[in-house]
């Protein structure tokens, strides 16, 4: 497996421990009522399952899984997919974490722009390695 699939395989488990540790203390509350304030992280527990979780997976496999038409088995544009994983997990930190902790207003659509342009730089990196069939 590529080392940039291992690590985003590995940030993906991260992301999904986190979704689901938060996921877990907002159902507690909800059963017992004993922090509510806790419904302040739903938000970020959104964010860190549904792009952290979800989509770096999808990186990290796309990456090593996507067909390598070339004699020298190339990847592809090997850059672009680390900026990507870069600029995904940037943008999930600042969607998820900015208005929780206070950051400025700017910041969840700073977060999101990056994760738009973390999907368009993966794309830019597997372009080459997507043909259609007998070509």
């Amino acid at each position: 497996m590529p080392r940039l699939s291992r690590w985003a395989i590995r940030a993906a488990l991260l992301h999904l421990g986190l979704g689901f540790t938060l996921g877990a203390m907002i159902l507690i509350n909800k059963g017992l009522g004993v922090w509510p304030a806790v419904w302040r992280w739903l938000p970020a527990h959104i964010e860190f399952l549904l792009m952290g979780w979800t989509l770096q997976l999808v990186i990290g496999m796309g990456f090593w899984i996507l067909p390598r038409f070339d004699q020298g088995q190339s990847r592809g544009n090997e850059p672009l997919a680390w900026i990507a994983l870069g600029l995904l997990n940037t943008g999930v930190l600042a969607t998820a974490l900015g208005p929780v902790l206070g950051g400025p207003g700017w910041l969840p659509i700073a977060g999101r722009a990056m994760e738009a342009l973390a999907g368009l730089s993966f794309s830019g990196h597997a372009w080459r390695r997507i043909k259609p069939p007998g070509a």
